[in-house]
């Protein structure tokens, strides 16, 4: 069984690429790093089935993309709390550990979606159009944030 995490990054490899995952009850945004750690680059969002579905697609991602780590955003309440979204995110890490080799940590990922869907309106970006990219570019953000606090 493969270790999950709770001081944010500790169990993270010092190089190599990281997934970021926006875990949501209908999709999972995915993000991928660059192997130096620089950016983060939103990669597909995959439509929720049941979890081994799920499951069997991130793990031929983190094979194809030669993963090392996940960076699972972590939705807690505005307050710093945990609520029943906290509680599933980290179900589906405890279930997806047992079947990965690489490890997982958590990053808080308040306000993600609101900041990602605030520059698509800036740029003008319609609704529809947004909808079909807010998820991987919410996980995107999420693993930019990771990537700058490994950074310094």
């Amino acid at each position: 069984m493969n270790e999950i995490n709770e001081n944010p990054l500790a169990a993270l490899p010092s190089s190599g690429k990281l997934l970021g995952l926006d875990l949501g009850t209908k999709t999972i945004g995915i993000a991928v790093s660059d192997g130096m750690r620089f950016s983060a680059t939103p990669l597909t969002t995959i439509r929720r089935t049941k979890f081994k579905q799920d499951a069997t697609i991130l793990l031929e991602l983190i094979n194809e993309n030669k993963i090392v780590g996940l960076v699972l955003g972590l939705p807690l309440n505005m307050d710093g709390s945990e609520g029943p979204r906290v509680q599933s995110t980290r179900a589906f890490a405890r279930n997806l550990s047992t079947m990965i080799n690489v490890p997982i940590c958590f990053w808080d990922e308040r306000l993600s979606t609101s900041a990602v869907t605030k520059t698509l309106i800036e740029a003008d970006v319609s609704r529809a159009k947004r909808a079909q990219v807010i998820d991987k570019l919410a996980a995107s953000y999420i693993l930019q944030g990771a990537l700058d606090r490994l950074r310094n």
